[in-house]
Formats: structure tokens, sequence, C-alpha cells
């Protein structure tokens, strides 16, 4: 298990240097100042957006690492590490109130329900409260199956969330990479700006326009 992890990561670090999708510019000579450029993108660097899906689903993260998008790795595993803490939090109390049901079924029908805080059913029981203030042990053996499956429905919401979680990651990856030559020059604006409009039958007036320069 242990070579293969070293060989995922190595094939990764691989294609982390054999890419570079830097933006590139030169000077516009046909530009007003000298601060205004034209941008154009090296499409031979084009990360391959099929690639970054496998990676992605091979090794989570690792897709947006093949675009170069590391800002994005923390919100990646940020969402991963929630999603597995809440599976592991739900799942065990889950199994807390599955085996206080069960043995509180097992005492009832043996005739041996006690308070003894060793017990199971008692150690989940909130804090000050006894059988008799819940409502007895046949309430709160009801109470328990009720708390379990809630719990186990929590749960099959997290592994859900932790399923989305992992395709929005692989969509991201493929969109990033095909977003890669999407044109972020300062070429593109939006200007509102006053004009004079010449109608024929009212003569000329005056009205605002919404420009979008590309």
């Amino acid at each position: 298990m242990r070579n293969w992890f070293l060989i995922l990561m190595l094939a990764l670090s691989a294609s982390m240097m054999a890419q570079n999708n830097e933006i590139y510019y030169t000077p516009d000579t046909t530009a007003a100042s000298e601060d205004d450029y034209r941008y154009y993108v090296d499409l031979t660097k084009k990360p391959d957006a099929v690639r970054a899906v496998w990676l992605g689903a091979i090794f989570p993260g690792a897709g947006q690492i093949y675009n170069k998008s590391y800002w994005k790795l923390p919100i990646v595993y940020g969402a991963f590490m929630g999603c597995g803490y809440a599976i592991s939090w739900t799942q065990g109390r889950y199994n807390n109130c599955k085996t206080a049901y069960l043995d509180l079924y097992n005492d009832i029908q043996t005739g041996t329900v006690s308070e003894d805080e060793s017990k199971s059913y008692i150690a989940v029981m909130p804090t000050g409260y006894t059988l008799d203030r819940l409502g007895g042990a046949s309430t709160w053996m009801s109470t328990l199956n009720n708390r379990q499956s809630t719990f186990r429905r929590y749960r099959d919401y997290s592994i859900l969330a932790t399923v989305v979680v992992y395709a929005l990651s692989l969509i991201d990856a493929y969109v990033d990479a095909q977003l890669f030559d999407y044109d972020i020059s300062p070429d593109l604006s939006i200007n509102l700006e006053p004009q004079i409009h010449f109608d024929p039958y009212t003569q000329q007036s005056a009205e605002l326009k919404l420009a979008i320069q590309f």
C-alpha cells in the first residue's frame, strides 16, 4: 500500500512539473499608453481536462494541483474533512444508541434493568435524569430506538454530502482546465456613457448607453 502511495505522489509531482499554464503578455504597439498590453495564452501548455478529472478521481484534490489552482486545496480538503468528521460523529452516536437499545431490551426481557452507570443505556442518558424521570424503561427504549434512527439518517446524509463534494471537485477540475484559455485581458470592460441618438420622427435625443468592450 505504501509503495502504491509513493508511486501516486511521484506521478502527481511529475504532472505538476510538466505543466506551466502561465499567462504571457507583450506590449501593444497600437495602444495609447505603455500600460496597455495584449495578453495571450500559450495553448501548448493548456492542461488536459480529462486527465485532470482522472487525477482528481484517484486522489481528491489532485485535479486542482494539476491545474495549478493551489488556492482551492484548502476548500477541497476542508470540505472532505468536515464530511469525514460528520460521518465519524454520527456513526459513533448511532453505535452508542444501538448498543444501549439492545442492552436495555435484553435487560427488560430478563428483568435485570438497573440504574447502574456501567449500563450502556444509563451512560447515554442525559445528565441528571433517571429511568423514572424519562417515563420508565420502555419509554427510554423507544426513545433510544428513535435516536438511533435519527443518527443513522444523519450519517447517510453525511455520506451523501461527501459524494457531492467529491463530484464537485471533479467538475471544478474539468471546468478549470477547459477555461485555461479564457480571455482575462484588461480589454474586457463595461462602460456607462452618454450618446446622442437620432430618431427621424422625434429628431435628436440624449440617452445613456451601456457599452461592453471586447
